[in-house]
């Protein structure tokens, strides 16, 4: 390819630059190709096609693709590779057309003509506005490569008859899975869309990079702790589902006790199985499936994690997510297909109910964090006061743990109030809170800096707690 490539020259889908010191006319190459047909930017050969080389650092890639990353609008993940000629190292950045355009750089898009960058036009900017409204959702569009030898026959048949005894879905149980993928809207012209790949590959893996769900389980209540069980699960997006709740209900805990007056054990998670699953779901059908980084499950003693690559939708914000809101989905055909076997509920409510159910569990309201390139869900158990006997605590400290059980968060400026301090005394004694593993904070800069629960377990949970397996009352087996 590098051959080829160099015999044809610099033309509207290649741009060569000598060295990455020059990354702002590479930007403006990435933001060009994007726009129009997509292209390669070979970075180590000179202007005239001379092979230069470049030196590879060990973060040298990683850094690019973040750079790319951070200062394209939409954000660009190409793909980005280091090959050897002449026995010189060069790296190709292989940019493909945007299905969201004009993707901007520095707030100027770029257009490729022949062999120039071109800075479009506020006028051509309205154009290309217009006509991306025409643009199909990105698991809407055709998967190259694929071909109906590719699908789980087995899997749609499932779909079908889950589909049908959950929502009533108006589709012959008989009907192959041609015609199946065509009437849900799956296929084009007997091609198949990237939803389908996911939904009802036998191989997803095959056309997208890493979709797939990291699962851990961390001993004690930080990254550096042991790893007590570890699990990639890949496969079509219905058994990542599956797989990743049986990795879940195998590292928490089950509560089982006897109650007055009662003959049957009650039991209970430590977690809102329907809150887990909705949470999973929602990292499934908002996640970027383009971005080279997998969906991730942690969990540790006190919490559980679900980070998912992905971005929240224009204008929004973590506090949105709290609010009655509309559904904005990025891949509104896995979103339609996990509605309909019941893996969401009412479509732009899930966070709500998320909040709900966790509430109803006696637990904390979930923690939603938006990092830049991922959004994270934390789902957290209770705490009592019988949890910090022996942590060596001022009353003053307890008095205020008191207060955000019931209240979820506290402010520095609160904790005067309610303890009579200096906000002195107050820093101090939050921060060895902090230390001791009972809150974290939340948010930057004074005004928004909050200190919330870090460190639960529930009283009713410490007794009688066993360790158990993956059961399948109320979960998709």
């Amino acid at each position: 390819m590098i051959t080829e490539l160099l015999a044809t020259g610099e033309n509207e889908k290649v741009e060569f630059k000598p060295s990455l010191s020059q990354l702002d006319n590479i930007m403006r190459s990435v933001s060009a190709f994007s726009n129009v047909k997509g292209g390669t930017v070979v970075v180590g050969v000179s202007d005239e096609g001379k092979v230069l080389g470049i030196d590879i650092g060990k973060k040298t890639m990683e850094d690019l693709a973040e750079y790319i990353k951070k200062n394209t609008d939409p954000p660009i993940f190409p793909s980005i590779e280091i090959v050897d000629i002449e026995n010189k190292n060069v790296i190709l950045v292989n940019v493909k057309e945007s299905a969201e355009k004009p993707v901007f750089f520095k707030d100027k898009a770029y257009k490729r003509v022949s062999r120039t960058n071109q800075k479009i036009s506020a006028s051509e900017i309205r154009k290309l506005v217009k006509e991306e409204r025409k643009i199909l959702y990105w698991d809407e569009q055709l998967c190259k490569g694929i071909t109906f030898e590719d699908i789980d026959n087995d899997k749609v048949s499932w779909f079908v008859k889950e589909a049908k005894r959950q929502r009533g879905l108006g589709i012959q149980e008989d009907a192959t899975a041609d015609e199946v993928l065509m009437r849900l809207g799956l296929s084009n012209d007997k091609k198949l869309t990237n939803a389908a790949a996911l939904l009802f590959g036998n191989d997803p893996d095959r056309f997208f990079t890493r979709p797939e769900v990291k699962c851990i389980r961390f001993k004690g209540t930080g990254v550096t702790g042991e790893m007590i069980d570890f699990k990639v699960v890949k496969g079509n997006l219905f058994d990542q589902m599956i797989e990743t709740e049986r990795f879940i209900y195998n590292n928490i805990t089950m509560a089982a006790w006897i109650e007055d007056g009662e003959l049957q054990r009650q039991e209970k998670w430590e977690y809102p199985p329907k809150a887990i699953r909705e949470a999973l779901a929602n990292a499934f059908c908002h996640r970027e499936y383009e971005t080279t980084s997998g969906a991730q499950v942690r969990i540790f003693d006190d919490r559980m994690e679900i980070w998912n690559p992905g971005k929240l939708p224009d204008g929004w914000t973590v506090e949105t997510l709290k609010q009655k809101h509309e559904s904005k989905p990025p891949n509104p055909l896995i979103t339609e297909h996990f509605f309909w076997v019941k893996y969401v509920e009412e479509v732009g409510t899930g966070t709500n109910k998320l909040i709900d159910w966790c509430k109803e569990w006696d637990l904390p309201e979930p923690i939603f964090e938006f990092t830049g390139t991922s959004v994270i869900v934390t789902l957290r158990k209770a705490l009592s006061l019988d949890d910090i006997d022996g942590l060596d605590l001022n009353e003053r400290q307890k008095k205020v743990i008191e207060h955000v059980i019931k209240h979820d968060s506290i402010t520095n400026t609160k904790y005067q109030e309610l303890t009579g301090v200096s906000r002195r005394t107050a820093t101090t004694d939050l921060s060895d809170l902090v230390k001791k593993g009972i809150f974290i904070r939340m948010g930057e800069g004074k005004r928004n800096l909050k200190y919330v629960l870090l460190r639960k377990n529930a009283h009713k949970m410490r007794k009688n707690v066993r360790k158990n397996g993956f059961e399948s009352s109320g979960q998709q087996e």
